[in-house]
């Protein structure tokens, strides 16, 4: 019978916990009812993956068991709708139980939790068969937002000790979980172990327990709570929270003082604005080598047009009074001007885009260090406006992540090639509208009101080796892992653990604002240094520990460097800091380019000098930065950390979470399938792509993969690949056609190698591949890439290869030479992919085909070819083609069919109509053909008996 009380009739009660504990039982019915179901009807079924079954593979994993057959779908989905109510009451409970009137986080944490819920139910009733992409998405927002739910109820949790105990157990577990959990999931689907997706399967499974443990917890806080609702004990009340009891321990401490704030939705988008402009900045700097490089890939050597990337160096006018007071006090109005940055993407021509471009970066430097400069004396928004550009550097990398490595707002982007240009452009108006409302107010006087501490020579050159260091190793996260890869198998991290990198920036960053104490400078630049000697000495795993070392390190500097920095003359801090990045910027480019360049070869090959250059530069910064804390120390300056605002943290967050979201989508499936299985045909193409910019400086692996997919190729060799420079703007074109073509990919030499690079696509998997660079005494260096395919069951070796230039005959002939025997030496069928430079049946052609390599010209009689060849050995040749290229690059596609598993046969022509139909070329070649790309030279495709 239900009680009474004074204020009414009471029609039922019952203890919050019930509510608990319904969720709890309700949700593991859902999972182990399916599990049961599943094993009892579908067993052998459910335990099979795409490489093995039973019994190899014995224990399903959670998306088998929970999927597509029925009944176990019916059956999960069925107590997932029982769940929903218990759920979206406990989250609701739970916000009753720690809201506190002067705290927006409660409210958060309902949020997320709301979200939760609406997203299992999105990766519960639309599965991967209805909607794959909805689908993951459900899920990886749902695994995304279990962290701020984790950490958020950690914080808010009422002083129950049990209750806190078992929650910081099960959030370990849950946590723990995750590393093996990737690590068998690596196994088995990079490396394809047999056993391996069942132990992931039973971390995954533990995931499953964890998750709904944790919550199961409530049940000891919800004792309190009587459902009239009526709180029965006042535990709603009051402010005894776990986090409280922290910042309480913490409040003398930085970490302490800058989280203990309370959370205005004001500053959270000042916070995100300041943040974005950072963004931008650092989006409009890193295109501006980008555009330039253009030019001289065109002009094959100095064009002119290099000067422009001196506009960086506008701080230098902040050394005139009246420049420097227009430039802090109407900030706005340069940020505004640093838009043309921006708007590039408008302009088509070529020359007018490069213009605009410097034109925003120009006016960009100059605001910044404007900006900067005038927010001096005010330490607490001086360091805030600091960490909003490095975070928005952060978000720069992630955005080069999550679009394959080219920036959404570049000005070689546009909506055809993937930009998000005209998004990128309103926010930022609206960003620098919301960070004109607190301009910088010095009351007219921008002069230096305190002496500065220390030497603003040391200052430049520490700005000039952190932006360097940034701008060459960090501004796309895969960079250093291409300077770790040493081809197949993988030994190393591959494209998608570039949300690793993006980590280490974050925590760099965050040690280095929030955490000071707790490594101190001079340790974190001993980082640095091992971190850059571990990466350029070492490849594989080791080297991309020195690659993480060097991440976190230089981020941690950064606002110790910059800060430093601002208390010396902008124009010489600056202005003279991005004058040597200039030079730097330059150097970092002879040292593959030396051939074009007046001076190159004193720097050939030496991008060990550059990164001992770029220690150096930061270390020097750090040695001024150290003793001008002494003198102000000595003046007894105030802390600036007590003064920050914790909304940066929240950002830097939500970044780490965003990155990790991406790297899930990009992991590789590993299972690719070529496009004529059943016939047995391999296609393989070899194109030279010009850098993946197009004749009209537009991005161009767009272009790129529908012709590729057009031509239906399952290999294709690409030259001219290595874009892992400022320069060529930190890209890699491979990452976006491998995984949107599902192939398997072999970047090359990496970019330490000092190559315009080689790289392999392939439908088959790739068992092994070796990197090499051809003797080349003089000219350039010569990549070749020599892989192992499992084509049908059978070994097919690929050899991609780019020779030196016409200008360098000693070169060419020393590497027909080598390449002459590592074909001949190879006792599987081969299919050259190269770039030779020679003519038909002259010179080094004779050391490439015939009895010194063992190797066949494609099509003998085809005399009109300089550059392009395709040659063969033990495999029977079937087709070969000539496509145009249409505006994409300024070198034709050669493509050869060969079936797998028959031995070469005459050089005898046949028609198409005696052609079996799976053999054929894409009838869409023909004619005009479509876009700019048809069949040329012939006209048509050739096919040989």
């Amino acid at each position: 019978m239900a009680p009474k009380f004074k204020d009414g009739d009471v029609v039922v009660t019952f203890s919050g916990k019930w509510i608990s504990w319904a969720h709890t039982a309700a949700a593991y019915a859902a999972f182990l009812f399916a599990l049961f179901t599943g094993l009892y009807l579908h067993y052998h079924k459910i335990v099979q993956n795409e490489y093995y079954g039973y019994p190899q593979e014995w224990f399903p994993s959670v998306s088998a068991t929970i999927g597509d057959r029925y009944p176990e779908r019916s059956v999960f989905q069925l107590f997932i709708a029982i769940t929903s109510g218990p759920r979206f009451a406990l989250v609701f409970l739970w916000y009753c139980l720690t809201k506190r009137p002067d705290s927006v986080l409660p409210k958060f944490i309902l949020g997320v939790g709301l979200f939760r819920t609406v997203t299992c139910g999105g990766w519960t009733y639309v599965t991967s068969t209805d909607d794959h992409n909805w689908h993951d998405i459900f899920m990886i927002s749902y695994l995304v937002a279990t962290l701020p739910w984790t950490l958020g109820c950690l914080a808010l949790s009422p002083k129950n000790p049990i209750a806190i105990r078992y929650r910081k157990i099960i959030a370990s577990c849950f946590f723990g979980t995750l590393v093996p959990l990737i690590y068998f999931f690596i196994q088995h689907k990079v490396h394809r172990v047999a056993g391996a997706y069942t132990i992931y399967s039973f971390f995954e499974w533990a995931l499953v327990l964890f998750d709904v443990s944790f919550d199961a917890v409530t049940a000891l806080d919800f004792e309190n709570f009587e459902l009239v609702v009526r709180d029965v004990k006042g535990a709603a009340r009051g402010s005894n929270r776990l986090g409280d009891a922290l910042l309480e321990k913490h409040k003398d401490k930085p970490i302490g003082k800058t989280l203990d704030q309370r959370f205005l939705l004001n500053e959270v988008l000042d916070a995100a604005a300041d943040t974005y402009i950072g963004f931008v900045f650092w989006s409009i700097l890193t295109s501006l080598a980008l555009t330039v490089w253009y030019f001289p890939l065109w002009h094959m050597g100095l064009s002119g047009y290099e000067v422009i990337i001196i506009s960086t160096i506008t701080p230098f006018l902040l050394g005139i009074g009246t420049v420097r007071s227009f430039a802090v006090q109407g900030n706005i109005v340069i940020h505004g001007i640093s838009f043309a940055g921006l708007l590039a993407y408008l302009i088509t021509s070529p020359v007018l885009r490069l213009l605009s471009v410097g034109l925003g970066v120009a006016a960009s430097c100059l605001a910044w260090a404007a900006m900067l400069h005038g927010e001096r004396n005010r330490p607490a928004r001086l360091e805030n406006k600091i960490l909003a550009w490095m975070i928005g550097f952060v978000a720069s990398s992630i955005a080069k992540f999550a679009f394959y490595t080219n920036n959404p707002i570049w000005p070689i982007m546009h909506a055809e090639n993937g930009g998000w240009n005209k998004l990128g452009l309103l926010l930022a108006m609206l960003a620098v509208l919301r960070s004109s409302r607190h301009r910088t107010n010095t009351g007219g006087n921008t002069d230096l009101v305190t002496r500065p501490a220390g030497s603003s020579l040391y200052a430049s050159l520490g700005l000039s080796g952190l932006f360097f260091g940034m701008h060459s190793m960090l501004s796309d996260s895969s960079t250093m892992i291409l300077w770790v890869w040493e081809g197949f198998p993988v030994r190393g991290p591959i494209a998608a653990n570039g949300v690793l990198v993006i980590m280490a920036m974050g925590a760099g960053l965050f040690i280095g604002s929030f955490a000071k104490d707790l490594i101190s400078v001079w340790p974190r630049f001993f980082l640095f240094a091992v971190g850059s000697f571990l990466v350029t000495t070492f490849s594989h795993w080791t080297g991309f520990i020195g690659a993480l070392l060097l991440a976190f390190s230089l981020m941690s500097l950064s606002t110790t460097i910059v800060t430093y920095a601002t208390h010396s003359s902008p124009a010489k801090t600056f202005g003279f800091g991005f004058l040597v990045y200039n030079l730097l910027v330059l150097a970092h480019c002879w040292v593959v380019a030396y051939a074009f360049v007046p001076g190159g070869p004193l720097l050939r090959e030496h991008t060990d000098w550059i990164m001992t250059v770029t220690v150096l530069l930061v270390g020097t910064g750090v040695y001024g930065s150290q003793a001008a804390e002494q003198t102000r120390k000595s003046r007894a300056a105030p802390s600036t950390s007590q003064h920050m605002k914790p909304y940066y943290v929240y950002i830097l967050v939500w970044l780490q979470l965003v990155a990790v979201a991406v790297s899930y989508l990009r992991f590789p499936t590993n299972d690719y399938v070529p496009y004529h299985k059943d016939d047995k045909i391999l296609t393989a193409g070899i194109w030279t792509v010009h850098f993946s910019l197009d004749n009209d400086m537009w991005s161009s692996e767009h272009r790129m993969r529908d012709v590729i997919k057009e031509l239906e190729l399952d290999v294709v060799g690409l030259l001219e690949s290595d874009l892992q420079r400022i320069i060529m703007g930190n890209r890699d074109t491979t990452q976006f056609l491998a995984e949107d073509l599902g192939m398997y990919v072999d970047y090359g030499p990496g970019p330490n190698k000092h190559t315009w690079g080689a790289a392999l696509l392939s439908k088959f998997p790739i068992l092994n591949s070796t990197h090499h660079l051809l003797p080349s005494p003089v000219g350039e260096l010569a990549p070749a890439i020599h892989a192992t395919l499992d084509a049908y069951g059978e070994m097919v070796d690929v050899v991609v290869f780019h020779s030196g230039q016409e200008e360098d005959p000693e070169d060419r002939r020393l590497q027909s030479e080598y390449l002459a025997e590592l074909m001949r030496s190879s006792p599987r069928p081969l299919i050259l992919l190269s770039y030779l430079v020679t003519k038909p049946l002259e010179g080094n052609y004779n050391t490439y085909v015939g009895e010194k390599s063992s190797m066949k010209d494609i099509d003998e009689t085809d005399l009109d070819r300089w550059c392009e060849y395709i040659l063969y050995k033990g495999l029977k040749r079937t087709g070969y083609a000539r496509v145009s290229r249409s505006t994409i690059t300024d070198t034709e596609i050669q493509v050869g069919k060969f079936v797998v598993g028959q031995t070469e046969s005459s050089n005898d022509r046949i028609p198409e109509t005696s052609v079996p139909q799976g053999l054929q070329f894409p009838q869409m070649f023909r004619g005009q053909g479509v876009r700019g790309h048809r069949y040329h030279v012939f006209d048509e495709p050739r096919y040989f008996q």
